[in-house]
């Protein structure tokens, strides 16, 4: 006899429905499981044993049979331990030790020896998944029942051990669902680490960075060590927008599939929710495969955990050639494909890139307080290690001095952080309602096509940039960069149309003076 029940395989950011299937027959005794399994599938098999028979069930190895379990469909690779449950569920179900309607119930689960529950990545899109087929119940362990419960108008079932499982299966105890959550009151804009208001001075750098955090442009700030870079970069989350609903659902599939969560007792929501925007920091160490994402399973990597918010590259330069170089793409398309020779899957990284270096190796380069000790040759090197390429794909360059220390005495006035705040959302407003029916939420976000449909500008103005561009010898990528800023320019100080001044500031922030010896 067969029996069968529901499970779910992870491709991406999206989970498609498993059929478990297990066949119990006498015979020679075996454990096989089909379906393509991976390694973690394939070891399955003596956990199931051993959680079985430690809850009082009846395992396979003692009734001496021969067990097929067959994972459809088959041409679909099966990663991870959460067909544990699933499988010892449907084998207890073939064996009459327990009897349930299966039909519209999901199951998902890592057993333990002893036959516990441990938590599993990824639940949410399983339980997207579950909701959006008609499923009505998810049961899974425990601590991944608060992040399933997210997801309205599912069952979520979280139980302990096996015993609980074929205890509530039979209708011996009755678990009370999971309450869901409503993800609107989660929402947070709690205080950060750093404040902007705590920054004295770097006037021009607090206004590039008001214009970086209303358009998503990059930024990329040059200045001697001790200048404030590090500490501007840790204070731009204190003035970006709130997060909505959609983003921060978002966010959170991508950080289940990453298993980013640090699950516990607590009740707190931020224990399996993602309600701010996230600032990465990965040390100068990262490899592509960290930074970008890969491995055997296929994982998100920094620039996706960092999607809709912040990643922060610290001395950049120190980097690999590789990693910087692995950023190009998902710049340009706000996403990132990975592919290995049986697998392929992408996962969005639209995130804000902020980068610091020092303009030579010693730091002093072009301070005129203090004497560079680097030969010409030697700047060269260092600064060559960020590529043109690279380099072009930053909207706004920033030269950070060196401010005078008496202004750090001065008493931060935190209302400076709150109404810029307000401005940066008054402006992403705009451009949301521009774009509503386009796909995108920011300026930097528009091809081509968008940007001369949305950034019309008049004849003095086309003159201008025509001209700036040629005698600067920009890009063509940069020409268009220009003009997004000019339209987050123009959103940031509540005006329809782009002026001139708005492209001058804008072409301000694209001079490349700051990396030349």
């Amino acid at each position: 006899m067969t029996s069968k029940i529901f499970s779910a395989a992870i491709i991406g950011l999206d989970a498609i429905p498993i059929e478990v299937e297990v066949d119990a027959s006498r015979g020679l005794p075996s454990f096989s499981i089909v379906g393509l399994p991976d390694k973690t599938v394939q070891e399955s098999k003596d956990r199931i044993n051993s959680a079985i028979k430690n809850s009082g069930l009846t395992n396979p190895k003692k009734e001496n049979l021969k067990i097929v379990v067959n994972l459809a469909p088959a041409d679909i690779r099966k990663q991870g331990p959460l067909y544990d449950l699933p499988i010892a569920v449907s084998y207890l179900l073939n064996t009459k030790q327990v009897e349930f309607d299966h039909q519209k119930k999901v199951f998902a689960g890592e057993l333990a020896l002893d036959g516990s529950l441990r938590s599993i990545s990824a639940v949410l899109l399983i339980a997207l998944m579950a909701r959006n087929l008609g499923f009505k119940e998810l049961i899974l362990p425990k601590a991944n029942a608060k992040e399933a419960a997210l997801i309205k108008d599912l069952k979520i079932i979280g139980l302990n051990n096996l015993t609980e499982v074929a205890a509530y299966l039979s209708g011996k105890i009755i678990i009370q669902p999971e309450k869901n959550i409503d993800f609107s009151k989660i929402i947070s804009n709690s205080e950060y680490d750093f404040d902007i208001s705590e920054i004295k001075g770097q006037e021009t750098a607090k206004r590039a960075l008001s214009l970086a955090a209303a358009g998503f442009h990059n930024v990329l700030m040059t200045g001697p060590p001790g200048a404030g870079k590090t500490m501007l970069a840790k204070a731009l989350p204190s003035i970006m927008p709130s997060l909505s609903m959609d983003e921060a659902l978002e966010i959170t599939k991508i950080h289940s599939v990453a298993n980013a969560f640090k699950y516990s007792d607590s009740n707190e929501p931020k224990n399996y929710i993602i309600n701010q925007r996230q600032f990465r920091n990965p040390h100068h160490t990262a490899s592509a495969v960290a930074l970008v994402g890969g491995g055997s399973n296929l994982k998100p990597g920094e620039i996706s955990l960092a999607h809709r918010g912040i990643l922060f590259l610290d001395e950049f330069p120190e980097f690999s050639r590789d990693v910087i170089e692995a950023l190009r793409q998902p710049l340009e398309e706000g996403k990132v494909s990975l592919s290995r020779a049986n697998n392929s899957v992408a996962y969005p990284a639209k995130f804000l890139l902020v980068a610091s270096m020092n303009p030579c190796p010693c730091g002093n380069h072009q301070n005129p307080h203090k004497e560079c000790l680097c030969t010409p040759g030697v700047i060269m090197r260092y600064q060559k290690k960020v590529s043109g390429p690279i380099l072009d794909r930053f909207d706004i360059k920033l030269d950070i001095p060196q401010e005078n220390p008496k202004k750090l005495k001065e008493e931060p006035d935190y209302k400076e952080s709150e109404e810029l705040r307000q401005k940066v959302e008054l402006a992403r407003e705009k451009q949301k309602r521009r774009f509503k029916e386009l796909g995108i939420l920011t300026n930097s976000e528009m091809n081509n096509k968008q940007v001369r449909r949305f950034c019309k500008i008049d004849e003095e103005s086309e003159n201008f940039l025509d001209n700036y561009v040629m005698d600067k010898k920009l890009s063509h990528r940069s020409y268009f960069k220009i003009l997004k800023l000019a339209r987050t320019i123009a959103d940031l100080e509540e005006r329809e149309d782009i002026s001139r001044e708005d492209l001058q500031e804008a072409a301000m922030y694209k001079n490349d003076s700051v990396l030349t010896i």
